[in-house]
């Protein structure tokens, strides 16, 4: 546990040289690949979405492949397919970017949903099937996807089922004054563009600190607050549609690596409120006629944090 805590530390550290004042943001997109998920970074652009994703990669010792998503962009293009090698006389299959530790799905929301579809597969069942053959992904794999909310010409909105398969949805937002400056004085300080950063651990490494987070305990009275959270979307009046099961699991999954993050075997109240926007607000849908009110569903589940009645303090803490 103590080890796992102290790699973590050092490679939010290690991040956080080049993606300047988001350590909050940064430690969840590392919890969620530490419970072993996918994150979608929501934001505009220009706020370090893969420069995060191909830094996080780089630090963890992962093999790292990006895939720039367009509207013509075709299934085979990203899972892969079988070609013919005139040497051999035989089809031969040519693996895709899908084969990889850890793929940036750069701009997911603006390819057609056929190709959405493949990588749903790949990010689900681990595997992908070409012309009824299953081939599996590499351990550990894992997606970051990255997404423009402000911008709707020539894109496709992912639906509900795939949203639901990002364990967290996470925003940088715009950085202060001061870390901005931060920014330029890092960039005239290296005199290159390119960040080089060594690896703190490799994918074995990944792969024994994702056990680890297997161990956190979590009481019953947090598992009830991570369903009662999730339930109570259900019945809020400003929402069309509320978070399914894989809602309350997320949370405790989430909650478990956050809480390891901070050097704790176990998890508290504080943990799941600590990642609730992050795990709930992608996995509801706001009613339509609240839309042109700016009612968002990360909104609705701060309110919640607020009205549904959290545990006791755990452990002393």
């Amino acid at each position: 546990m103590a080890t796992t805590t102290e790699t973590a530390a050092r490679v939010l550290d290690q991040v956080e040289q080049v993606v300047v004042g988001k350590r909050a943001s940064l430690e969840l997109v590392l919890a969620a690949v530490l419970a072993g998920g996918h994150v979608l970074l929501e934001d505009n652009p220009g706020l370090g979405k893969t420069l995060a994703a191909r830094s996080l990669a780089r630090s963890l010792g992962l093999e790292f492949k990006r895939a720039q998503f367009t509207p013509d962009l075709l299934p085979a293009d990203l899972t892969g397919a079988y070609i013919y090698d005139q040497a051999k006389g035989e089809f031969a299959f040519r693996h895709g970017p899908v084969f990889t530790g850890l793929l940036l799905a750069d701009e997911i929301n603006r390819t057609p949903p056929k190709t959405q579809a493949a990588l749903l597969e790949a990010m689900q069942e681990r595997q992908v099937t070409i012309e009824g053959h299953t081939f599996a992904l590499p351990e550990p794999f894992h997606v970051i996807a990255t997404a423009n909310p402000v911008e709707y010409e020539g894109t496709y909105p992912l639906p509900e089922a795939q949203l639901d398969r990002f364990l967290a949805r996470v925003s940088f937002g715009y950085p202060s004054a001061e870390q901005e400056l931060d920014v330029l004085q890092r960039r005239i300080a290296r005199r290159q563009e390119a960040v080089e950063l060594p690896a703190v651990t490799d994918a074995t490494g990944l792969l024994a600190m994702q056990r680890v987070v297997e161990q956190v305990a979590v009481e019953t009275s947090v598992q009830k607050y991570c369903v009662d959270l999730t339930t109570a979307t259900r019945s809020h009046p400003q929402l069309m549609l509320g978070a399914s099961p894989r809602g309350s699991l997320a949370l405790m999954l989430l909650a478990r690596a956050i809480a390891v993050i901070r050097g704790r075997d176990f998890v508290t109240p504080e943990d799941v409120k600590r990642v609730a926007v992050a795990v709930l607000g992608h996995r509801v849908t706001v009613k339509p006629e609240l839309w042109m009110a700016n009612v968002a569903g990360a909104g609705v589940v701060r309110a919640l944090l607020d009205t549904v009645p959290a545990p006791q303090a755990l452990h002393g803490t």
